[in-house]
């Protein structure tokens, strides 16, 4: 039976922003990250990373070194009890025209048919236009956080084109998802 996820930005989302992190001693995650992630996934929710990560593109880091950034991230994940199931990246920089760049669904879709995932039931969270636009790919909807630089894009036009609900931080998101908040009005604008 297909189960629902969570499809997670990486920077600005679940770590701090460092642009174009390089160096895993760097990844430092966001304040209230880890207990959102439990609370997720304990509602039965799959936890997926999808990323775009052009510094690779760029030639500005290496994907072995990309590589040691996601081990450093899942262990401090996992020193709280957090499971990633997958992360999916795309290295291309946006002038390679790739089709697994974000906005574009390509790698939802290949997660969703790789982990037998139900889109229909599932969320994007993230703090840029680009996750936001991955919206119509989900049938939950999208959340755009104001951590990393949502709050830069909160009123802007191809974000609002979507719709999707604002919130603080990943908490106030698995809020609004576990509906466990009694002020939607903290969450949307």
């Amino acid at each position: 039976m297909p189960t629902p996820a969570i499809f997670l930005d990486r920077d600005g989302t679940l770590i701090v922003e460092r642009n174009y992190l390089s160096d895993p001693d760097q990844v430092e995650l966001l304040p209230t990250v880890p207990e959102s992630l439990l609370r997720l996934a304990n509602d039965g929710y799959l936890l997926v990373i999808i990323t775009n990560q052009s510094g690779i593109g760029r030639g500005y880091f290496s994907t072995n070194v990309l590589d040691e950034i996601h081990q450093r991230l899942f262990q401090l994940l996992d020193l709280e009890h957090v499971k990633i199931q997958h992360f999916y990246v795309c290295p291309h920089t946006p002038d390679d025209k790739c089709v697994c760049r974000k906005p574009l669904p390509y790698l939802i879709f290949q997660a969703a048919k790789e982990l037998d995932i139900d889109l229909s039931q599932s969320w994007i969270i993230g703090d840029k236009p680009a996750d936001v636009g991955l919206a119509p790919a989900v049938g939950k909807g999208a959340i755009l956080v104001r951590t990393g630089y949502g709050h830069q894009f909160e009123n802007d036009p191809a974000v609002q084109l979507f719709r999707p609900f604002i919130a603080d931080n990943l908490a106030m998101a698995a809020d609004k998802i576990l509906g466990t908040t009694t002020d939607d009005a903290a969450l949307i604008r």
